[in-house]
């Protein structure tokens, strides 16, 4: 596999396209979606998966839809306009040669979710280095952000890559003595 991260809009959201074999996946859609259309160029693009509900990373969604014919998926406690699909924890998703678990992990949002594939983990506003996602905002939750990293990342490997949904990617060792 082999994907490209976009920083888009005024948020600095990260968007990942990935690619196996001609096929791809976007991940949070959040802006800009003419570079995330042409970042996708030439590759058949399977679905567009969204780590959560905040319009910083899916106001872009319809746009893509559009442009790249998928379909669109999110947890059902974070549902909105748009979507296709519902995601549940621990589903297995394929593409290409690929397969992504997807992780249910409430706390920045109810429904909020993170990607698994191998060992590199797109943790959405879940988990960045040195700390977790704002859970200020409505649906968000101390108690149970910190029980989703504890009880669904920090069981992951250390040498798991962490891709965020904001800034530069981690590793879960280099983050396991936070928790």
């Amino acid at each position: 596999m082999v994907f490209e991260r976009l920083v888009v809009g005024e948020l600095e959201s990260n968007c990942y396209v990935l690619k196996s074999v001609g096929i791809g996946i976007i991940i949070d859609p959040g802006a800009e979606p003419d570079r995330i259309i042409a970042a996708a160029s030439g590759i058949e693009i399977q679905l567009i998966l969204a780590t959560h509900r905040h319009y910083d990373h899916v106001d872009a969604l319809t746009e893509v839809k559009k442009a790249t014919g998928a379909k669109a998926a999110i947890h059902p406690l974070d549902w909105l306009h748009g979507f296709d699909l519902k995601l549940q924890d621990g589903q297995i998703i394929k593409f290409g040669d690929e397969q992504i678990t997807v992780l249910h992990t409430p706390g920045h949002t109810p429904g909020g979710c993170c990607f698994l594939i191998g060992t590199d983990l797109f943790s959405g506003d879940t988990l960045f280095p040195g700390g977790h996602g704002n859970v200020s905002f409505r649906g968000g939750d101390q108690q149970a952000i910190l029980k989703s990293i504890k009880e669904r990342l920090m069981v992951l490997p250390d040498k798991t890559k962490v891709y965020p949904g904001h800034g530069p990617g981690t590793t879960i060792g280099q983050e396991r003595s936070l928790y």
